[in-house]
């Protein structure tokens, strides 16, 4: 099963009011798992960088002045994406709504609702009431945040990807089945978490000889004269 950890930069927070994507970050997952497949693209908005938004991302308007505007790349993005892997988005909505009106502003069909995986909306349903940020979540989940000093697509798609690992149960997702399925609304996360994980081949090996040599054996015996009132001798 593929799935696309998705993120984006923008220049603010709505397309209506002017702002537009100045980078797509995009993680392939088979089976939950990245496989190494990235996607990472600068675009020109073709408009300026609010500092508010500077100050987020560190992306600079001098630094987008000679990348490609987003008719150039809209074909690779679709091609890396697909027709019908899923797409992981924390606040799904958000990248959503900017990119289905780049994608609008090119004649390009939208992306449908049904392919959106929101972490963001799973997450709160497993902590209700609590911090559901991805900084926040990968405190929670013990993901290494040092990469990160600003927000930045691709960084913040591999640690969504991790963070999504654990938010459908970990390495063994089978085991959050029965919670998915009593919490309402949650059939996008049943249907991921019911998804049959890739059998492990596993190579034969011929057996090893695990007895200890004379010599361990000494050694050992060695160790635990040194050892004062183990626990075993009480």
């Amino acid at each position: 099963m593929r799935e696309i950890v998705l993120d984006t930069e923008t220049t603010g927070l709505d397309p209506r009011d002017g702002h537009r994507v100045v980078e797509i970050g995009c993680v392939e997952l088979s089976y939950h798992i990245p496989t190494g497949r990235e996607l990472h693209l600068y675009i020109n908005p073709e408009r300026d960088m609010p500092e508010e938004a500077f100050a987020i991302h560190g992306i600079s308007e001098a630094m987008l002045a000679d990348k490609p505007v987003f008719a150039d790349i809209v074909d690779q993005f679709l091609d890396f994406i697909g027709d019908d892997a899923a797409l992981v988005i924390h606040n799904a909505p958000f990248d959503a709504k900017f990119l289905n009106w780049e994608l609008k502003g090119v004649g390009r069909p939208t992306i449908p609702t049904a392919r959106l995986i929101d972490t963001l909306e799973i997450a709160r349903k497993r902590f209700p009431g609590g911090s559901n940020s991805l900084d926040a979540l990968c405190r929670r989940f013990d993901v290494d945040l040092s990469v990160r000093e600003k927000h930045g697509a691709v960084i913040d798609c591999r640690l969504l990807a991790e963070v999504y690992l654990e938010l459908i149960g970990g390495r063994q997702p089978g085991l959050m089945l029965g919670a998915s399925r009593q919490a309402s609304g949650a059939d996008v996360e049943s249907r991921t978490l019911t998804t049959p994980i890739a059998p492990v081949v596993r190579q034969h090996r011929t057996p090893r000889d695990h007895a200890p040599t004379p010599e361990e054996a000494a050694a050992h015996a060695a160790f635990l004269e040194k050892l004062n009132a183990p626990l075993w001798s009480a």
